[in-house]
């Protein structure tokens, strides 16, 4: 089958692969969000964007007595403005010669249908549906980092992200980074001062303080990374300079975590370190480490409403579903951070809906059975979610 029939039998394929072929590159988005409003606009769909065009899109309860709940997926994509050609390989949607955008128009794509096919039912008795599609996820997250929350009435958050059919993803890790420097400010040259024991090379004492910092996972639970370290880089001196003794050298590592209780044992352990090699070099070096918080973590919380319903009918429509967390960050880490406009904490769950391999690469694809499978899957979510 070619994909231009596969599409003409499929709308939901249809509204994916004509969004993919619209370009948005992070803070280029502007096309697809046109794309969007007039989308909106034909089918009847209430559409508004806020002063950093990120679009939200309701469909009003037809019982105020439910809840209200949100999609939200994001608009840009890895890759440049080029031109994207969706071809079918299989079961599989890729792109010739470069990235598909599946990640996260896949998302999209099931949203903007769901919210399409609920407006036009007059069965189900429902809480309502809210839909938020940001910008700039892929690059540094200013899209959801500038959305209103007070325009958002949902306590409950589904971030169609993930990139596998059926997880349900509830917590996910922070990211710290960690910026180390020592300085060493007598220096010297290699020869006639290198029998001064109060000159210490720098590269070689970041060298012995790297030795014993941690690196790699800190602690799991089972089989998930909970609390990890890794060493970004190091540096000091010139590889072409050997006389000199060096006076600075810089090392920097990313934290993340799941547990706030873990992280804070780990960031108190590397500090530690720090303050024993501070001491063991008192006037002749010194260390100093800084923690920056650049994501904040999603954190599990007690409400289990979500994961359970999706279990359920997940495993009532032969998908296994995957109940866990995840060693990264995602737009579900800033909702988890933040209230609605009741004052109500989010309580955010990354969800997969289709299944997408080598995101960010030109050999990206989705599986466009598991997508349909998904928009099955949130459909039954829903109706679920309203009983």
């Amino acid at each position: 089958m070619e994909l231009a029939e596969l599409r003409k039998n499929n709308e939901l394929v249809d509204l994916f692969c004509t969004m993919a072929e619209i370009p948005s590159p992070s803070l280029q988005e502007e096309n697809v969000i046109d794309w969007i409003c007039d989308y909106c606009s034909v089918h009847g769909l209430a559409c508004e964007k806020d002063d950093y065009n990120n679009i939200y899109i309701t469909v009003e309860a037809t019982d105020k007595s439910k809840q209200p709940i949100l999609l939200s997926s994001h608009l840009d994509v890895i890759g440049d403005d080029s031109p994207i050609e969706p071809y079918l390989d299989g079961d599989l949607i890729r792109a010739k010669g470069r990235t598909l955008g599946a990640d996260d128009k896949a998302g999209v794509a099931n949203a903007l249908y769901f919210a399409t096919e609920l407006q036009k039912r007059t069965d189900l008795k429902h809480g309502g549906l809210e839909v938020h599609f940001t910008r700039d996820e892929e690059n540094t997250m200013t899209g959801i980092k500038n959305t209103d929350f007070s325009r958002i009435n949902s306590k409950y958050v589904l971030v169609l992200d993930s990139d596998a059919l059926g997880q349900c993803l509830v917590s996910g890790a922070s990211y710290v980074m960690v910026d180390l420097k020592i300085s060493a400010p007598k220096g010297g040259h290699s020869g006639n001062d290198i029998g001064d024991k109060t000159r210490e090379n720098a590269a070689k004492l970041v060298a012995d303080l790297v030795s014993v910092l941690p690196q790699g996972v800190f602690y799991s639970e089972g089989d998930k990374v909970v609390t990890s370290c890794n060493l970004g880089g190091i540096e000091s001196g010139d590889v072409k300079v050997t006389n000199v003794i060096n006076t600075d050298a810089h090392a920097t590592y990313s934290i993340r975590s799941s547990r706030k209780d873990k992280e804070n044992e780990l960031i108190a352990l590397m500090q530690n370190i720090v303050d024993e090699f501070n001491n063991d070099y008192q006037g002749i070096a010194t260390a100093t480490i800084t923690f920056t918080e650049k994501m904040p973590m999603f954190e599990k919380n007690d409400d289990d409403t979500v994961p359970n319903i999706f279990e359920k009918v997940a495993k009532e429509l032969g998908v296994e579903p995957e109940i866990s967390s995840f060693h990264a960050g995602a737009e579900t880490h800033i909702y988890a951070n933040r209230t609605n406009a009741k004052g109500e904490k989010f309580s955010p769950y990354l969800l997969g809906l289709a299944t997408v391999c080598n995101m960010h690469s030109a050999r990206e694809y989705v599986d466009y059975k598991t997508m349909i499978k998904g928009q099955e899957l949130l459909k039954a979510f829903f109706e679920a979610f309203n009983k």
